[in-house]
């Protein structure tokens, strides 16, 4: 089963419809969690404000994106029952009872990444949270989400950046480049409104730390795209580590809610657990 990435955008109605959604969500979030729970296949997800006009909704998934938000419809229905209520042409609501359609809407509102990364591409939500059971392994380590948001300087700066994505994504050295930091599970670059670009994460440990050892290990694709950025930090990234963490807390957004498929566990541990289930191979001679 393979491991995917959404980000889903509801047209908000006007900036009153967003700071209502800000202030609505938070206190549903334990009823999506349980049903999120019940589904079995999410590693992670979150909400964020974009702007007065786009709620997101952030998820990496196991699986198609089709039979996940059947899911979500059916058991946490009332939750997108209350989003939509601010959302420009909306699908039928109730949402539960007209599944099918949020499914189509969904699938209308999806946007496509220009890059998606995970740190262990293999197994499931399942399979993770069993090899942690069997191992008696517990979550102990604080995982955070990271939403950052990188404004282009123009219409082509925006494509220049799509295409350098894609480009080095082929190659497979931002992944390379992305292990060699360590600590984050999964990264995606998505094309936003208004010529943006969104980078989000889910990593583990303290915010400073995670940037410095993000601009030592893949500070050099940042300094590319910052090329195309509207006021960027200096450059290279490498040596203005501050200037960098300053600018990135500016362009972040606030997480509404994050569910977490195996609470606690970093990617060190995941990693060490999916190695050890692997059979041993006899030493030669």
């Amino acid at each position: 089963m393979s491991q995917n990435h959404l980000t889903l955008s509801f047209p908000l109605k006007s900036g009153a419809d967003a700071k209502a959604l800000a202030q609505e969500l938070p206190p549903l979030m334990p009823d999506l969690f349980r049903a999120e729970d019940a589904i079995g296949t999410l590693h992670y997800s979150r909400f964020t404000v974009l702007s007065d006009r786009t709620l997101l909704f952030l998820g990496d998934f196991d699986g198609d994106f089709g039979p996940l938000m059947l899911d979500l419809a059916k058991r946490a229905g009332p939750v997108f029952d209350v989003i939509i209520k601010h959302v420009n042409d909306p699908p039928s609501a109730p949402v539960a009872n007209n599944a099918d359609a949020f499914v189509e809407w969904a699938a209308e509102h999806l946007l496509n990444p220009a890059y998606v990364y995970s740190a262990y591409p293999g197994p499931t939500v399942k399979e993770i949270k069993a090899l942690a059971a069997a191992a008696d392994v517990g979550g102990a380590s604080q995982l955070l989400p990271f939403l950052v948001i990188l404004p282009a300087r123009s219409r082509l700066a925006f494509a220049e950046m799509q295409l350098i994505l894609r480009a080095m994504g082929m190659t497979g050295k931002v992944d390379k480049d992305m292990d060699s930091v360590g600590t984050p599970h999964f990264a995606q670059f998505v094309p936003l409104e208004d010529h943006q670009l969104g980078f989000f994460t889910v990593y583990d440990g303290a915010f400073d730390k995670y940037i410095m050892d993000f601009t030592k290990n893949i500070g050099p694709v940042f300094d590319l795209i910052f090329k195309f950025t509207k006021d960027p930090p200096p450059s290279p990234c490498s040596k203005h580590v501050q200037e960098f963490i300053d600018f990135a807390a500016a362009a972040s957004r606030a997480p509404i809610g994050f569910y977490q498929g195996y609470p606690g566990l970093a990617n060190q541990d995941i990693k060490a657990l999916i190695a050890d289930s692997r059979p041993q191979t006899a030493a030669s001679g």
